[in-house]
This record gives C-alpha cells, sequence and structure tokens, in this order.
C-alpha cells in the first residue's frame, strides 16, 4: 500500500524549478523521456513490487494448510495487491510533489513528477486507472467471496491515497508504520486466506504477523534515512518523532519479533520443522542490522532499503513454503 521513498525540504509545492536538480534528473534518467512508458514505468517502482506478494504467499500458505486453496482467487488476490501497491506509489509520488516533500535536497531513488518525467494530472489520472483495475478484480473476488470485499478493497484504496494524500496524510503524522502493518501484514494475509476458504482461520492472524513487522521494518529504513530532510519540511515520521537511535531500535524490535513470531507459529499449530525455514535468513537480517546501525545518511541506507525489502520477501517465501509443507 505504501511507498518505500519520501524525503524533504522547503522548495515551493508544484514548481518544477524549486524541486528539480537537472544535473540529478540527468544522472537518474539519462534516457527517459517525458511521458513515455519507461517515465510510467519509473513511477511504479518495479522494485518495491515484490513486497506486495509477500503477504499474498502467506495467506495462499494458510490456505493450503486449511485444505482450501482456490487457484482464481490466490491469482487475483496477488494481482490485486500488485495493483493496491502501483497505484500507492504513483498517489505517493505526486502527492509528496506537490507538499513539496520531494525535492532537489532527496536522497532516495528518483521520482518521476519531481524529474518532471510526468504532470502531477497525468500521475493522477494513472493512480485512478490502476485502482479502476484493482476495483475490477475485486468485483470477481466479490462475487467468489462475498460483500466483506469491497468494504476491504474500498479501505485499502482510501488508505493507500490517505498515505500522503489528503488535509491529513497518515506519513505526515507517524501513522505510516501502523498503516503498513495493517495492509501488508493483517489485511493482506487474511484477505488472501478468506477469498480462497471462506473465513479466516487463526493461523492467518498469527501468519500476518511477521510479514506485516518486515514490511514496516522496509518503511522505518526509508524514514531513517530521509530523518533530517523530512524534518525539515514539517514531515512528522515515526522516524522523526523517535529519532535515529529510536528509528533503528523499532527496526531491530520488528525484524527480530518477525522471526520470534514466526517460530511461535510454527510451535503453536504444528507444523513441521519446515517451520523454521524462515531462519535461514537470518545472516542477511543481521548483516542489514549492522549497516543500519553504523551508517547515518546516503548509498548504504538505499542499500539497506533494497536488502530490507528483500529479506521480507525472502523470510516471507521461506515462511510460506513452511506453512504449506
Amino acid at each position: 500500500m505504501t511507498s518505500t521513498s519520501t524525503s524533504t525540504s522547503t522548495a515551493t509545492a508544484g514548481s518544477p524549478s524549486a524541486s528539480t536538480s537537472p544535473a540529478k534528473a540527468a544522472v537518474a534518467s539519462p534516457a527517459i523521456r517525458p511521458g513515455s512508458l519507461s517515465a510510467w514505468i519509473l513511477a511504479m517502482r518495479p522494485r518495491t513490487l515484490p513486497v506486495s506478494l509477500a503477504p499474498v504467499l502467506v495467506g495462499t500458505a494458510v490456505a493450503h494448510q486449511a485444505g482450501g486453496v482456490r487457484v482464481g482467487p490466490a491469482l487475483a488476490a496477488a494481482g490485486g495487491a500488485l495493483l493496491l501497491q502501483i497505484g500507492s506509489n504513483l498517489a505517493n509520488d505526486v502527492f509528496d510533489y506537490e507538499k513539496g516533500a520531494d525535492t532537489a535536497a532527496r536522497i532516495g531513488p528518483p521520482r518521476a513528477t519531481q524529474l518532471g518525467l510526468l504532470s502531477p494530472r497525468a500521475m493522477k489520472r494513472g493512480m485512478v486507472v490502476v485502482f479502476g483495475l484493482a476495483i475490477a478484480i475485486g468485483v470477481y473476488l466479490t462475487a467468489v467471496a462475498g460483500p466483506v470485499i469491497p468494504v476491504i478493497g474500498l479501505v485499502s484504496i482510501a488508505a493507500a491515497i490517505a498515505y500522503t494524500g489528503g488535509p491529513w496524510p497518515l506519513g505526515y503524522h507517524g501513522l505510516g508504520d501502523v498503516a503498513v502493518f495493517v495492509f501488508f501484514g493483517v489485511v493482506a494475509v487474511a484477505g488472501t486466506a478468506f477469498v480462497q476458504l471462506g473465513h479466516v482461520p487463526p493461523l492467518a492472524w498469527m501468519a500476518s504477523i511477521p510479514v506485516g513487522a518486515l514490511a514496516t521494518a522496509i518503511l522505518v529504513v526509508n524514514n531513517l534515512r530521509d530523518v533530517d530532510t523530512d524534518r525539515s519540511a514539517g514531515k512528522r515520521t515515526l522516524a522523526v518523532r523517535l529519532g535515529r537511535s529510536g528509528a533503528r531500535a523499532e527496526w531491530t524490535a520488528l525484524v527480530a519479533s518477525a522471526y520470534l513470531i514466526a517460530s511461535a507459529v510454527g510451535l503453536a499449530f504444528d507444523a513441521t520443522l519446515f517451520a523454521a525455514l524462515p531462519w535461514l535468513t537470518l545472516p542477511k537480517a543481521i548483516a542489514l542490522g549492522r549497516v543500519l546501525h553504523r551508517e547515518e545518511a546516503g548509498p548504504p541506507l538505499n542499500a539497506a532499503l533494497a536488502g530490507t525489502a528483500q529479506l521480507c520477501f525472502l523470510f516471507s517465501l521461506l515462511f510460506a513454503a513452511g506453512l504449506a509443507a
């Protein structure tokens, strides 16, 4: 639902001259023409998309353990998750730009609106199209799983927009972490299980916690990287409120809880030894933690951001395999 990149400065929102560094644009996107397919691909942020599939994998593994995997609804859930992530990425791109949060001072990956590759109007139209496609998938899932699906879908879309858009954006008031945990963890895992089983078993609620924790850890790295520029622009993320030390402690707690709760799930639901598979990713988590606690900003934190996203997907893949074994 949310994107992994935010940053800030005090330049005038909506002004390309105030928010775009020509040198940076040339370095970041040397072959991208404004309005081109490549510009749209940049805006969609394809590197973030595997994370949206992580809860679908785990939710489907839960359905498998309950003996109720349904391929059609599972694929539809995956498609819906991807579209919601893309729509959220487009929303964050344009709304952060309009609020003055994406400028030449940002450290993270390039943003299409910031670089002048797509106009705010075009970005909003694209966002409507993507969310419209997600609603179309929701119509199918409603026929399969009942009237609760439109409620889940519309609330998810509203949250994706409200993360950086609207008069009181969640991400600007320290609630982004909660939103990511709820929608990337609880809602996505439980929802995927529901569309296949027709109910949400207790295992789905428990299994959603590690996934949500690691998805939130991605956001923590993003906000830790941007803590200075976010503070300057009045963007009060939880990392800004907690400070660097607090954000690092939050990341550590989230990652540690993912491993511990995944193990508890295995014990509570009589899973096989395959439930220990997520622990194979522990060396990667330790390496990321060392970077996070050593570095203040810049490229190392961008690498840690990508690494935490990889950790989330690999952990979830192994967690799902263990549950389904």
